[in-house]
């Protein structure tokens, strides 16, 4: 008898397990599907002028589930940036991991700016920075997220130093800042749709990475 009633025990938590299973699920493949839609929706309409009605539409969803998961259109479009951030920081990481010269990775990350211009990241960050002038909540939501960059470049000088590059009067922290900073403002003027013959940001970038390549290369000479 005892038997009997463990196994309709077992067989009952094993039914809920699966139930929320499925639920957690549900509430996945919800949540994804409302980042997604709000993410186009963002690329065609803009932060401003975004609905949360239109991306409950295009996500088939109910206009409370946005609330729900959510809370506010302010909340939804930082989740998305979230999201995004996180997989490009990652990205970055691994790319500044390699065992190559650093002007090969900075090439690299110059090749990866126009992949994030098209993918639609850049001009939310840029929305975000924006409407972070005028709310302080949104402020500090986006200098969490570029924070992580900042540190990532900061680091990435730190070992160079340690691998006998001469970084001159600047700290890490310092060469962070000049690393990260003129893709930030390329960034705003290829928004802004500033032309290339007259601000030849991309072309001048790449050539950064040529001057990168000459003070390694010319550092390690010296120390031997």
């Amino acid at each position: 008898m005892g038997s009997y009633a463990r196994g309709d025990v077992d067989e009952t938590a094993a039914a809920a397990e699966t139930r929320a299973e499925r639920r957690g699920r549900a509430t996945a493949d919800t949540r994804s599907a409302i980042l997604e839609a709000a993410r186009s929706a963002i690329l065609a309409d803009g932060y401003a002028a975004l609905s949360t009605r239109r991306v409950a539409d295009l996500a088939g969803v109910p206009l409370s589930q946005i609330h729900y998961h959510f809370g506010s259109k302010r909340q939804l479009v930082l989740a998305v940036l979230a999201v995004e951030n996180e997989r490009l920081l990652e990205r970055q990481s691994d790319m500044y991991d390699a065992p190559e010269p650093l002007w090969v990775r900075w090439d690299r990350a110059c090749e990866f700016l126009d992949a994030d211009l098209r993918s639609g990241y850049v001009r939310i960050l840029h929305e975000m920075i924006a409407a972070g002038w005028s709310d302080a909540e949104v402020a500090a939501s986006v200098r969490e997220m570029t924070s992580g960059w900042f540190v990532l470049l900061a680091d990435v000088a730190r070992r160079e130093r340690e691998r006998g590059t001469d970084l001159g009067p600047f700290t890490p922290e310092e060469v962070g800042a000049l690393m990260g900073l003129p893709f930030i403002g390329a960034e705003s003027m290829l928004l802004a749709g500033m032309p290339e013959d007259v601000l030849p940001a991309r072309s001048a970038l790449r050539k950064v990475g040529q001057v990168l390549r000459g003070l390694t290369e010319g550092s390690r000479t010296d120390d031997h």
